[in-house]
């Protein structure tokens, strides 16, 4: 054999021999990738995280009250001037009791905690009757019905002042405000509504139709607070006032406004000026109505003293016997006539 032929057999057997060391080395792969791992103990997911759920946060009553028949329309008053620094105004509205519809004045209040607003009560239809929906203080100020309150509550929202820093600021555009007694005061216009007031009072048909804006309902989300001591004693106040009974003013309180809650005489209260009249409502026939205590009972008008009540009486007359009745009165004689002269003493003289 020559030379050449030798190392083509030397080459030959090389060869051979890297392919079967390649082969070997990629079936130790394969067995490697198809290796069964040891059996894994199965532990199940971790459960998803809740769904965030939003509950309308209501005051302590969502629907205080509820009457067959609407509330009378809003009357027309002015605000007074507010009070003290820090004070919030609660528009005024009709409430219901057993005497029919009665005035809760509109009045200045302190705020139960700082950065807090009022969302006022409204009446609403619902189910064939009228619901008075509470008011509430909150961060945010919610849904009222759309009711045209006046004085920043024009029907959505309050654009009678902010917090500012633990302050508030009053916007004297459409509220009333000493400014040379409180100076934390701004003006914006923006926030008057220029569009003719109908004063209804409630929301339904027949009165405003008006839905929570987005807005309202995340507001309804929030924590809220119920009104303050203040507020309901002003509340009891006005419905122990016959004045304020819708059927004795005809829808135009004297009374429409105060200063301060429950402070129904003096300075700083309002009447009302230009409300529509009352039209007569007739309660329906399973009613049971009673006419409402006044505030105060009426005091019996003064009757002069009995003789014998609580007066002293004077010693008794010497030879009186005690308990005998006293002496009677002797009656009075009447004078003779003097007496005619007889007929010799005639002659005589």
């Amino acid at each position: 054999m020559s030379k050449l032929g030798n190392f083509r057999e030397i080459l030959t057997g090389r060869n051979a021999f890297y392919a079967v060391v390649a082969a070997v080395s990629m079936l130790a792969g394969c067995v490697a990738t198809v290796r069964v791992p040891p059996p894994a103990v199965y532990v199940p997911p971790p459960p998803p995280p809740p769904a965030a759920s939003y509950e309308v946060a209501a005051p302590a009553v969502a629907v205080e009250v509820q009457a067959s028949e609407p509330p009378p329309p809003l009357p027309a008053y002015e605000q007074p001037p507010c009070p003290e620094d820090g004070y919030l105004w609660t528009p005024g509205y009709w409430a219901y009791s057993t005497g029919g519809y009665y005035w809760i004045p509109g009045t200045w209040v302190a705020p139960p905690a700082v950065g807090v607003l009022w969302t006022p009560g409204y009446w609403g239809f619902v189910g064939g009757v009228y619901r008075f929906n509470a008011g509430y203080w909150g961060p945010h100020v919610g849904f009222y019905g759309g009711v045209n309150y006046g004085f920043g509550y024009g029907g959505v929202g309050f654009g009678g002042g902010v917090w500012t820093g633990g302050h508030f600021s009053y916007n004297t555009a459409v509220v009333h405000v000493n400014t040379t007694v409180i100076h934390n005061t701004y003006v914006n216009n923006t926030v008057i509504n220029n569009t003719t007031i109908n004063r209804t009072s409630f929301n339904g048909p027949g009165g405003v139709a008006a839905q929570p804006t987005p807005a309202e309902r995340t507001a309804a989300a929030e924590q809220h607070t119920p009104a303050t001591s203040a507020q309901t004693q002003h509340v009891h106040e006005a419905l122990r006032n016959p004045q304020l009974s819708a059927k004795a003013n005809g829808g135009h309180p004297a009374i429409a406004a105060t200063a301060r809650p429950a402070a129904f005489s003096g300075p700083g209260v309002v009447g009302a000026k230009g409300a529509p009249p009352l039209k007569p409502v007739t309660p329906p026939a399973n009613a049971q109505t009673r006419p409402t205590e006044p505030a105060h009972p009426q005091t019996p008008a003064a009757r002069p003293p009995m003789a014998n009540a609580n007066v002293p009486h004077a010693p008794p007359a010497a030879g009186a016997h005690p308990g005998a009745p006293p002496p009677k009165a002797a009656p009075k004689t009447a004078a003779k006539p003097a007496p005619k002269p007889k007929p010799e003493e005639r002659n005589e003289k």
